[in-house]
């Protein structure tokens, strides 16, 4: 784990630059024909030949055996243990798509859902709605009131939108509500449960709210009920610039991961359209202006999320293709190739395996050819590696010392 006293006593300014590489939900388990992972299947040659020439190594987000949500999976990347610094997705989500957001706002990630005449859940996602059709049902749901409060709907992408509650009678809103998703198919949503006395008048307005929107979209196949997840308010977490000395951009297509940059203090950076060559020409264009860049590859986890193991493998092999050379020919001082957490197509689902990670510098000492047929970017090679199975936590740590931007500890 990162630890943010030593990061900012030890920070020296340098004028190396860093890439974080993250294709969300990257960890895969092998399948039956031939024993590949969809890493190792996807032909990846720009990644196998950085292999030959980097440290790799297996990242553990939060613990051995814990499945991490995508909130606590990146904040973990960033050096924030996860375990100290909880935050839930409504939050992510709200200021990733630029909700201004005010400290005693309570926020929710909200996902439409399919369900059947006996109320249970068919489809949690509601076949990926189009954003237009999710629009169009948002502004049906910003006409419910909840008494003292003010309610904010937006959309987000997809199934996806935000539901925002701010107090407006004096009165404090809390967060401690577990989901209302029960995470499966066959059963009826969840109430919005308290998990503490202080959440029981806040759950109660939002299951009253909750009534009220599945009552109008009842009618809407296949987006006739919701679910809200991540209920919470913004922690006010330490700045990514100030512990780690780095002047960092995030840059990122779903509104999610702009909220967990923009959580910490990263500024997030316009992209024209929703392809990686897109995020690779917002790279370009802002390579001047910052050290760190976080760059995010979304359709890795949303395959694996569909038990697609030839798409998300292709997925990997564009992003081998199309972003890999143009990042290395931006001439970065370090390159950590790696994931949020494993999303394995056979699980549709993340999972509590580690992570495949490369960490390529001009000081690193490579491991050299860890694959059978050679240097190989994948699971079984990254166990081999010699940054062993480690906390995701370190990366950060370990990015800036190659990056040369830590001093020496101690006499």
């Amino acid at each position: 784990m990162a630890n943010f006293k030593l990061t900012r006593d030890l920070q020296i300014q340098a004028q190396t630059k860093i890439i974080h590489l993250v294709m969300d939900g990257l960890g895969g388990l092998p399948r039956a024909e031939d024993g590949k992972t969809e890493l190792e299947a996807a032909h990846t040659p720009n990644l196998d030949a950085l292999a030959g020439r980097s440290q790799l190594g297996l990242a553990v987000p939060v613990a051995p055996g814990i499945t991490p949500g995508s909130g606590p999976a990146h904040l973990s990347l960033f050096g924030y243990d996860p375990l100290e610094y909880d935050i839930g997705r409504g939050v992510l989500e709200a200021l990733g798509i630029g909700f201004d957001l005010q400290p005693e706002d309570v926020a929710a990630r909200g996902n439409f859902c399919t369900v059947d005449e006996e109320g249970r859940i068919t489809d949690r996602r509601a076949g990926r709605i189009p954003t237009e059709f999710n629009e169009k049902l948002v502004v049906l749901l910003r006409d419910i009131k909840v008494p003292g409060v003010q309610t904010f709907v937006e959309p987000v992408k997809e199934y996806r939108f935000v539901l925002v509650l701010r107090p407006t009678e004096g009165q404090t809103l809390y967060a401690n509500i577990a989901d209302t998703d029960p995470q499966k198919l066959g059963v009826p949503p969840l109430p919005a449960e308290p998990q503490d006395e202080a959440s029981k008048a806040t759950a109660e307005l939002v299951n009253g709210w909750i009534a009220a929107a599945r009552e109008i979209l009842k009618d809407h196949h296949p987006a006739n009920s919701l679910n809200l997840r991540g209920l919470a308010k913004d922690p006010g977490l330490p700045k990514f610039g100030e512990v780690f000395g780095l002047r960092a951009a995030a840059i990122a297509t779903y509104p999610m991961y702009k909220g967990v940059a923009k959580l910490i203090g990263m500024d997030v950076l316009p992209v024209a359209g929703e392809d990686v060559e897109d995020e690779v020409e917002a790279l370009r264009g802002h390579w001047a202006d910052y050290d760190y860049f976080f760059f995010h590859v979304k359709k890795t986890d949303s395959a694996g999320e569909d038990g697609d193991f030839d798409r998300k493998a292709a997925v990997i092999e564009h992003v081998d293709e199309a972003v890999v050379p143009a990042l290395l020919q931006m001439e970065p001082d370090v390159l950590i190739v790696t994931g949020d957490h494993s999303t394995p197509s056979a699980l549709k689902s993340h999972s509590w395996h580690p992570v495949p990670t490369l960490l390529w510098s001009h000081y690193c000492r490579p491991d050299g050819a860890l694959g059978a047929g050679g240097a190989e970017f994948g699971e079984r090679a990254c166990g081999r590696g010699s940054l062993g199975v480690f906390p995701a936590t370190d990366e950060m740590a370990l990015a800036l010392g190659h990056a040369l931007r830590l001093t020496k500890y101690g006499a």
